[in-house]
């Protein structure tokens, strides 16, 4: 099933990047390049030597140091936001006003409002948007949804996610800073957790949590919390612990005729125990993991598909995350990163 195309008569998708970071050298940028009916065409970086620099590595005609000018360019149709996520909405905005679709980098904003705010503008001007959990194109999760979808789990039972890793010591870093980031590393690493319960199990219901800072070096928290029902009124919980000595990063769908259980992060083969015994899938990432889900950007604006990853979908994941860290914060609906002192679950001292 495909979309109406929205470059009609097209055949190739110009982009053009604001915020050339480390993400868009491997993990993103070369996707733009790589995928059937996509052109990378022109970046941008404040540091107009750094723009500079990635153009020429990467073969890229045009760089800017501003990103209006990047985003008035007419020889860029669509634009890529991969900046940290204080800029995403002001970016977005700016995007949608110049009448063009916009990819966005996960998590999609700091908080839902600013979430709701590109998604009214980009429904408002009848703009695609879309957002980056590239795991839903993924292949080792597009096992695991076969898997639900066939019924070789039977029926869900139970859903379970636990994350741990030592990062209680990374406070110079800006996925700390919560003026910058919204949150701490549970906004950066968990959204793309909350986001594949979302694509794999359905939206989230009765969605509660709770989130503590106990021995981080930093304001924002460091464990948290969360429970909630999916599909059929199956509870699911989440744990992420980023304090952590010891390592974890498993997910466990569990259902009356087997289980699967498998990393979101790491590249462990997927594991399927059933009645007949375990069986492992190896399901390598390609080099580039966020070219599967950038083809499914450019193959639904030239109408030749449907991508899973949109501006609904990236705000869902954004409302769920603030519903769990509400408590920590004393609300998530103002501009809370600048209230720290008023944060219920700082710790002090």
């Amino acid at each position: 099933m495909s979309n109406p195309a929205f470059f009609s008569g097209r055949s190739v998708v110009r982009w053009g990047i604001v915020g050339c970071g480390d993400v868009t050298e491997v993990k993103s940028g070369p996707g733009f390049q790589k995928a059937t009916g996509s052109k990378l065409v022109a970046v941008m970086r404040r540091d107009a030597a750094k723009a500079a620099d990635y153009a020429q590595r990467h073969g890229v005609a045009r760089w800017y140091a501003n990103a209006d000018e990047l985003i008035a360019d007419p020889e860029v149709d669509a634009v890529y936001i991969a900046t940290p996520p204080d800029s995403h909405a002001d970016y977005a905005l700016k995007v949608a006003a110049a009448g063009k679709p916009a990819y966005v980098e996960k998590p999609m904003a700091r908080h839902a409002p600013e979430c709701e705010r590109m998604v009214a503008a980009f429904a408002a001007a009848k703009l695609p948007l879309f957002v980056a959990y590239y795991r839903r194109r993924l292949a080792r999760f597009l096992l695991v949804e076969e898997f639900l979808k066939s019924g070789r789990l039977g029926t869900l039972t139970g859903v379970s996610y636990r994350f741990a890793a030592p990062y209680h010591l990374s406070g110079d870093s800006w996925r700390v800073n919560v003026a910058t980031a919204g949150a701490g590393h549970f906004l950066d690493m968990g959204s793309h957790v909350i986001d594949l319960f979302d694509y794999l199990l359905g939206p989230l219901e009765n969605v509660t949590g709770r989130a503590a800072n106990l021995a981080s070096n930093y304001a924002v928290e460091d464990v948290v919390e969360a429970n909630f029902k999916v599909m059929g009124g199956t509870f699911g919980s989440g744990v992420w612990n980023f304090t952590s000595a010891a390592r974890d990063d498993t997910m466990r769908l569990t259902g009356t005729l087997g289980e699967v259980a498998f990393s979101v992060f790491g590249h462990d083969p997927v594991r399927l125990t059933t009645a007949q015994g375990v069986e492992t899938f190896d399901r390598p990432n390609p080099p580039h993991v966020a070219q599967p889900l950038i083809q499914s950007v450019v193959d639904d604006l030239l109408g030749r598909g449907v991508c899973p990853s949109t501006g609904v979908s990236g705000a869902r994941a954004s409302q769920v995350m603030d519903t769990v860290l509400s408590g920590y914060y004393g609300g998530r609906l103002d501009e809370f990163w600048r209230r720290g002192e008023t944060w219920p679950g700082r710790r002090l001292g």
